[in-house]
């Protein structure tokens, strides 16, 4: 078996500092499966997937060739948690994890999927109602910190605490809250 020229990340980092396009067609196949499998298992379609991929892809390739990448993790991670974000943050866009049926059935192909896609939908609607619930400025500041990924340091200043760790207890303080309205709801069905 033919050994690719690629076996490590820092080969193609260096592959794409030197603009091979090898190493590049090399990344879109090496992990497009698991960004897929993510996106697929979250309300996506297999365009959706391609686009997310692409998009996360080229972030990845702008910040190595402007130099601005800081590369703590393996190129898998780094990806992985690139597409999540834009995937989380286009579902937000999208309304709050609300997906069209007609995108979902084309990847749902059994019953046992349907059923937990279902259930998936059900514990979003009522994971909305919940924050409806919640009222501010919790609902805000989860939202920054979870849908918006804003860091601690963003929310310390935007809702004006005293310091991080005093955000960090106030969202813990809401998280808490929000999983009482939530499973005051919530009942898994049996």
């Amino acid at each position: 078996m033919k050994k690719s020229l690629y076996e490590t990340d820092e080969a193609i980092l260096e592959g794409i500092r030197r603009d091979d396009e090898r190493a590049l067609a090399y990344l879109y196949k090496l992990y497009f499966p698991m960004i897929s499998h993510f996106i697929l298992s979250n309300s996506g379609t297999d365009d959706e997937a391609k686009d997310i991929y692409q998009e996360g892809v080229i972030v990845f390739y702008e910040k190595i060739k402007g130099n601005t990448l800081e590369l703590s993790c393996q190129i898998k991670t780094y990806l992985y948690s690139v597409c999540r974000r834009l995937w989380l943050k286009r579902l937000a866009e999208k309304g709050r994890y609300a997906v069209k049926m007609e995108d979902s059935e084309s990847f749902l192909p059994v019953e046992e999927d349907t059923q937990h896609h279902e259930e998936q939908e059900r514990q979003f609607g009522i994971m909305g109602e919940s924050l409806e619930q919640l009222g501010e400025p919790c609902r805000s500041l989860l939202e920054d910190y979870y849908i918006r990924m804003q860091n601690m340091q963003v929310i310390t200043e935007k809702f004006g605490y005293t310091n991080s760790d005093t955000a960090k207890n106030q969202k813990y303080k809401c998280l808490q809250r929000l999983k009482k309205l939530f499973f005051a709801t919530y009942k898994p069905e049996v």
